[in-house]
């Protein structure tokens, strides 16, 4: 491909994604699958397979960062309805500095400013080093909710008493409760902060496209129906809780999601679903369970606090908006 065989720079430069082959970013996404492993415990392979089929089909909007004839860097952003998305930024450890990760995040921040439909870009980026965190371009349009990334040990999941309620039954996932889902999600984060980071919470069409993307694509790990339930009244059916979880490694899982209705919060069913699905995930294998969670939500801390989870690594999800 044309752009590398001529770049002879010494200073790394930028270039669009899309004009870069896929053997060319193959030692660079190896490498993230190595550093996602050493600090998550997180497979990162198939997101990165993801990201070699849409670079193959030259369909993956975004900036490489290229020295001599290297790509050293990348970042990478998808568009959504009104909303951008920023899907990763990383550069090898031989070049890593906040100068070249700051340099990929300002293109594609700026890449979204000038495309017109975006009002609102989101990013949540695990591996975004601190320098960078803490001098975002755009400043004066941007918020910043810190985050919690825990972790749990699953052997001490049997030590935890059901919660048992009459009144509740639970159920496997499955597909054909995704309508109620997206209700249950969008009634339960009004007024919620995390409704506040990602704008799918806020309506119910939004909770069924997050819902879809959770269950189809690698981005939280491979979707686990096995570890992942409903909550129902036992009287009506209506669902009233939900958890849902994903492999993330080998004998390690992840909770996507976990959600209870308004009228049954306090009831201690958040508690019941997220053991139901640890206890499914040891029986499955799993050795350790991961989430994250929004810094100041102090409930949901300490329910995770009480089954056992400590916090791992912290990092930050910004919002951009007013860009129109």
């Amino acid at each position: 491909m044309a752009a590398l065989a001529e770049q002879h720079h010494s200073i790394p430069l930028l270039a669009d994604l899309r004009q870069i082959r896929v053997e060319e970013i193959d030692p660079l996404l190896d490498e993230a699958v190595v550093t996602w492993e050493r600090q998550l415990d997180w497979d990162f392979r198939p997101s990165a397979d993801l990201v070699r089929r849409f670079v193959r089909m030259q369909s993956l909007a975004g900036y490489a960062l290229i020295a001599g004839r290297e790509v050293v860097g990348y970042a990478y952003y998808v568009c959504e309805d009104r909303k951008g998305l920023i899907g990763d930024v990383y550069v090898r450890r031989s070049h890593a500095s906040p100068e070249y990760e700051s340099m990929l995040l300002n293109a594609v921040v700026r890449a979204l400013w000038a495309t017109p439909q975006a009002q609102r870009i989101e990013a949540q980026l695990i591996t975004l080093s601190p320098a960078v965190r803490a001098n975002m371009p755009l400043g004066g349009y941007i918020r910043r909710f810190p985050r919690d990334f825990l972790m749990t040990d699953l052997a001490m999941v049997p030590s935890f008493a059901p919660a048992t309620n009459q009144r509740i039954e639970y159920a496997p996932w499955q597909e054909r409760f995704q309508d109620a889902c997206a209700r249950l999600i969008a009634g339960a984060y009004q007024r919620h902060i995390d409704a506040e980071i990602n704008d799918q919470y806020r309506s119910v069409a939004g909770a069924r496209r997050f819902l879809y993307n959770i269950v189809q694509y690698p981005g939280c790990g491979s979707f686990y129906p096995g570890a992942s339930f409903v909550a129902l009244e036992a009287v009506t059916g209506r669902v009233v809780g939900l958890v849902l979880s994903s492999l993330v490694s080998f004998g390690v899982g992840h909770i996507t999601q976990i959600c209870v209705d308004s009228e049954w919060q306090g009831r201690r069913l958040g508690y019941e679903l997220l053991r139901h699905s640890l206890a499914a995930l040891l029986s499955s294998g799993c050795r350790r369970a991961s989430l994250t969670v929004t810094s100041s939500n102090e409930g949901a801390l300490r329910l995770y606090r009480q089954m056992g989870f400590r916090k791992h690594d912290t990092f930050d999800a910004f919002v951009w908006e007013g860009l129109r």
